[in-house]
């Protein structure tokens, strides 16, 4: 197994993806939960916006299929930092129901929102434009590391307490999603723990934990049964270090068999494509050697 690392675990009770594909299937997005910055006169929000170097323009706002709210009072602006593009603006009702933190199929990273995140201005959306998602591979990890910049430089210019990355569903303390980019930069490893979230389903054949949003990276995701005697924690801890290596090196592409995290431990990996989600699912079965 290619050497990777892993922090701390984070549980969810389903691999729940009701109401994802008309969102995300378009691109991914991200909400941020703006300590009152977002409630700002346009005029001062854009002037702020290209004191930070994104290079505003405003834009109709057609709603971005209501990730975005529209009306005299919702601006929408065209960002550009590099080669990074995103559409900017209030919120809409569509993104605020996807990213409900007391739905089921909501994963929550060391999150508690603010009672009134929900309230006009509060949280902003930055969308992808066109509905275009990066495919896995061809500088994808370059893409992906310049968006989570620019992102830095949102939380930073909202003042923001908690982000949301939409293709794991997830919400995360700003601050440290902030932290864990900065150490992205530095090391070269991305911050799996606030990109990825780990769900805990069932199945036919028993107990599972699955990843949520490592396909936005590299095109499938992972699902493993839980042996007897495992917590979730046990499988998340070697569930990260897997898509932490699929996320720097590439998708596993056939059947093999690695070292696992214990001594004696070992790890078979078998990819397959799943229809129903679009994206191929690699089976991870974990052997502890007797």
């Amino acid at each position: 197994m290619r050497s990777t690392k892993a922090g701390a675990a984070m549980d969810g009770d389903d691999n729940s993806n009701e109401g994802v594909k008309g969102l995300v299937a378009a691109g991914p997005f991200a909400l941020i939960v703006a300590q009152g910055f977002g409630r700002r006169a346009p005029a001062e929000i854009e002037r702020a916006l290209r004191h930070m170097g994104l290079r505003p323009a405003g834009v109709a706002g057609d709603g971005q299929g209501g990730l975005l709210a529209t009306g005299p009072d919702a601006p929408t602006f065209h960002l550009t930092l590099g080669a990074t593009e995103l559409v900017a603006g209030p919120a809409g009702a569509a993104a605020l129901d996807f990213a409900d933190p007391d739905a089921p199929a909501t994963s929550q990273l060391a999150a508690g929102l603010p009672p009134d995140w929900r309230e006009a201005g509060r949280c902003w959306a930055f969308v992808a434009p066109g509905g275009a998602t990066p495919s896995a591979g061809g500088g994808q990890a370059t893409r992906m590391r310049e968006l989570f910049k620019t992102l830095v430089l949102l939380i930073d210019l909202f003042d923001a307490s908690h982000i949301f990355w939409s293709p794991a569903r997830l919400w995360s303390d700003a601050p440290q999603f902030r932290a864990a980019v900065a150490e992205m930069l530095t090391s070269g490893m991305p911050p799996v723990l606030h990109l990825v979230a780990f769900r805990r389903h069932e199945t036919a054949g028993g107990a599972h934990v699955g990843t949520r949003g490592l396909a936005a990276f590299a095109g499938q995701e992972l699902t493993a049964a839980i042996p007897a005697g495992w917590t979730v924690a046990d499988m998340v801890r070697r569930l990260a270090r897997l898509a932490l290596d699929i996320m720097v090196n590439g998708p596993i592409l056939e059947t093999q068999r690695a070292r696992g995290l214990q001594q004696g431990e070992w790890v078979d990996l078998s990819p397959r494509l799943d229809a129903d989600r679009g994206h191929a699912v690699v089976d991870v079965a974990f052997d502890r050697g007797g």
